[in-house]
């Protein structure tokens, strides 16, 4: 294969710490196997709006359209950087491109990895066995709350004036009124559900049981948008009749997810719902330090962990990197799949490897996992077993 094309975005606070992490692992992963990558480094996000002006270079959305393979992402956020129009600067990178490239499903696996210890019943108790939790949520994207912000800010990333969804009347409210349309169409929400359906097919099924499942989650007893989405959810169920299927209500399932996580195998949320539902899941799995994510379109990909800037922990080595370094091997997995090259899966595979060895191991950890060790110790942990499972296997190749 030829090398592949990767738009870098570190972003702002740990989300450049992590980054060095990422490339650390790609440095790795040239040195040991066949995969190249053509990296291009783009500086953005709201650090560098306050000293530059604008959220990253002139072109670079484009270049994201037009010449990534994917796209991996830092974090976005920075105090006191906000817009002239009030948003958050550096939207335009994130938000964006989510828009702007239709990357309808955010993809957020839950697994809890052998040897990680929780903070839900005390100080770092172990609560589950690593079995028992196994999940992926898939949440809509591109609709819902987030629409308006997120088609301002793609039309801002691609140098169109941003539009804003005319003024409607509230009958009985007074004085300042502030509101965000939630739109959730059919397209919309048939793609991402068939999008879960698809998943669960090549998924070993719910720890409980093993029963492939796809999980609705909404608001469907109140809101007209949520009717709409379940109503789909079950028209797309009897098509795929050999998937067992199961439904529930936003605020239910918040404790059903906490108390019963080994009945899980795919859940399918809109976006609101999947943005809360997602970092409620982390803690099953050890916290925001090994909460991967991808987002996900028909022809584009952008990958990210889900743990935010953090500035307070900027360039202080304390960040846990492995959802960025996790976030990685999605990228390498999605790469395999969409290109049909067995190296990017199987390279993938190791990765996870790696990640799963280092953390069991229980020698080099973060602070959040009870460990004392920086975020370049992790890395080069994870970077040293890589080093050793790609020399195994390409020996043996």
């Amino acid at each position: 294969m030829p090398p592949y094309t990767l738009a870098l975005l570190p972003g702002d606070g740990i989300g450049r710490d992590v980054m060095i992490e990422a490339e650390k692992v790609l440095d790795v992963i040239e040195s040991k196997s066949p995969l190249r990558f053509n990296r291009n480094v783009i500086p953005c996000g709201g650090k560098h709006y306050l000293e530059t002006g604008e959220e990253w270079p002139q072109g670079s959305f484009e270049f994201c359209r037009d010449e990534a393979d994917a796209i991996l992402l830092g974090a976005i956020g920075w105090p006191n950087a906000m817009t002239d129009e009030g948003d958050l600067a550096g939207g335009q990178v994130i938000l964006g491109l989510r828009s702007g490239l239709d990357l309808y499903a955010n993809v957020r696996p839950i697994r809890l990895y052998e040897g990680v210890r929780h903070k839900i019943h005390g100080e770092f108790n172990q609560v589950w066995d690593s079995d028992s939790v196994d999940m992926v949520i898939i949440r809509e994207n591109t609709e819902g709350l987030y629409h308006s912000l997120l088609r301002r800010s793609a039309d801002k990333a691609q140098g169109r004036a941003p539009s804003e969804p005319e003024a409607i009347q509230f009958p009985g409210l007074e004085g300042e009124i502030a509101w965000d349309p939630r739109p959730i169409s059919r397209v919309g929400s048939e793609r991402v559900i068939r999008f879960a359906f698809n998943l669960a097919k090549r998924r070993n099924g719910a720890p409980a049981d093993g029963a492939t499942r796809v999980t609705c989650v909404d608001k469907s007893n109140v809101t007209r948008g949520c009717q709409l989405f379940r109503k789909i959810f079950h028209e797309i169920a009897e098509k795929n009749s050999e998937i067992s299927v199961n439904s529930a209500y936003i605020d239910a399932f918040t404790m059903w997810l906490v108390r019963n996580p080994e009945e899980f195998d795919v859940v399918v949320t809109p976006n609101m719902f999947g943005d809360i539902a997602t970092d409620l899941a982390s803690v099953l799995q050890g916290g925001m330090g090994l909460a991967a994510s991808a987002n996900i379109g028909d022809t584009h990909a952008m990958f990210e962990p889900v743990h935010g800037s953090a500035p307070k922990y900027s360039g202080q080595n304390k960040t846990n990197p492995i959802a960025m370094i996790s976030s990685v091997g999605m990228m390498l997995d999605w790469l395999g799949e969409t290109k049909g090259d067995a190296d990017c899966s199987q390279v993938a595979n190791l990765l996870e490897t790696a990640v799963a060895h280092t953390i069991s191991n229980g020698n080099i950890l973060t602070y959040d996992l009870g460990g004392s060790s920086g975020t370049t110790e992790v890395g080069d942990a994870i970077c040293t077993h890589l080093t050793k499972l790609l020399k195994e296997h390409y020996a043996v190749a």
